[in-house]
């Protein structure tokens, strides 16, 4: 099998690399362009560094650990059996926030019981680097090989350079998703500061004295139904809504009559609220 070309061969040095990858940084838009860019730096990564059979990328967050990224089938085989066992050198990577380099996978004492199944599966040495973001490490970048003593120092440098942009995607990623919750948070908290309001001017023109006191039988009602507020308001001003939109002398069920007010209840009010 014949080496991937690396930036010796191709005439591409480690600055223009470092250029090339500040530079895919600055034209992020969304999550989707920036999942697609990770993708395309896991490959470069697999094409530049010789002798390298796959590249992959492992994340690490509240989800669980996970590969966002990898080059063919057997990187996920790999990557999966370390976060099954809970052990291997990409986690110890991202664990320690270190560099770690395998020589000889068969020779290696660390990790026994991966590496017994990482040379089953053909693998010889590998290389992970810590993708470190603000201080945090949030996963970590890998290349596998066939071949021992496949990487150096030189080596470890390039694949620092993709974690280094790796890490700035990624936590690019979590800003905007972490943007787009909370402006889903802020948009539902107005819709139920909405219904809310809604249903105390409901409770007013029913004879609640104020807003004080409407919101209180809302509150009363929220506590004996088990329902969050939000529910108990909407179901009111459904409930009025559709008295007021239904056809004169009809039912809201056609087999049997309406239920008359409870005894002693102002018809007005609605249940549950008084």
């Amino acid at each position: 099998m014949s080496e991937p070309a690396g930036p010796a061969a191709t005439g591409v040095g480690t600055e223009e690399l470092a250029a090339l990858l500040d530079q895919m940084g600055s034209v992020l838009l969304s999550t989707e362009t920036i999942g697609t860019t990770i993708e395309l730096v896991t490959l470069l990564a697999a094409e530049t560094i010789p002798a390298t059979a796959g590249s992959g990328l492992t994340l690490v967050d509240g989800h669980g650990k996970r590969s966002v990224a990898a080059s063919n089938p057997l990187v996920q085989q790999v990557d999966r059996l370390q976060y099954e066992l809970d052990e291997g050198p990409c986690l110890t990577a991202w664990r320690n926030q270190i560099t770690v380099r395998i020589d000889d996978v068969a020779a290696e004492t660390r990790w026994p019981r991966w590496c017994a199944a990482a040379t089953e599966l053909g693998l010889r040495s590998m290389l992970s680097v810590p993708l470190v973001a603000g201080g945090t490490a949030i996963g970590a970048i890998k290349v596998y090989s066939h071949q021992r003593h496949a990487y150096d120092e030189r080596a470890e440098r390039v694949l620092s350079l993709f974690a280094r942009q790796a890490a700035i995607l990624l936590a690019n990623s979590q800003s905007l998703s972490d943007a787009r919750d909370a402006s889903g948070h802020l948009t539902a908290a107005l819709l139920n500061r909405d219904i809310i309001g809604q249903a105390k001017g409901v409770l007013i023109a029913q004879g609640a004295r104020d807003e004080q006191e409407a919101f209180a039988m809302l509150t009363a009602a929220s506590q004996r139904s088990n329902l969050r507020l939000p529910e108990v308001a909407r179901q009111l001003v459904e409930s009025v809504a559709s008295r007021h939109t239904r056809p004169r002398g009809t039912v809201s069920n056609p087999t049997r009559s309406e239920p008359g007010p409870e005894p002693g209840r102002d018809p007005r009010r609605p249940p549950n609220l008084g």
